[in-house]
């Protein structure tokens, strides 16, 4: 799916960074990206603030707080907590008003977000991808 997105903008490319099969956790990324840089490179995370509001729930989540810094994008109307310790830019001047919870939930519905490429749509279609249960 995200090769089919990428499709609908050059500027952007696929990676195959996180390809298997077994369960992809952000540490194991972080893990991976920190290995091709240089010791003194900074390294960012990119998240939503309804995301790193539950940052305290993730898979080594003091380990990845202290591995990067985190630019987190506003969500109109949502606070969010910094854990200590946390390096954190708040983005508040990009507030982006959809979520990729808020998508799910929308296909889970039976709804069609109008935030997915009609490419992805027919993928998720053709597949049976976030029905109800």
């Amino acid at each position: 799916m995200v090769e089919l997105a990428c499709e609908e903008d050059a500027r952007f490319e696929a990676s195959r960074l996180e390809e298997g099969t077994g369960t992809s956790y952000s540490y194991d990324t972080i893990v991976r990206v920190r290995a091709t840089l240089a010791p003194s490179d900074e390294l960012y995370f990119i998240i939503g603030a309804d995301a790193f509001a539950e940052i305290g729930s993730w898979y080594r989540a003091a380990d990845v707080l202290r591995m990067v810094e985190f630019i987190v994008v506003a969500r109109p109307g949502y606070d969010y907590p910094v854990p200590a310790g946390a390096r954190v830019h708040r983005l508040e001047t990009l507030a982006i008003p959809v979520s990729s919870s808020e998508v799910r939930q929308k296909l889970e519905d039976g709804a069609t977000p109008s935030e997915l490429p009609h490419t992805v749509l027919g993928y998720i279609a053709a597949h049976g991808l976030y029905r109800a249960q």
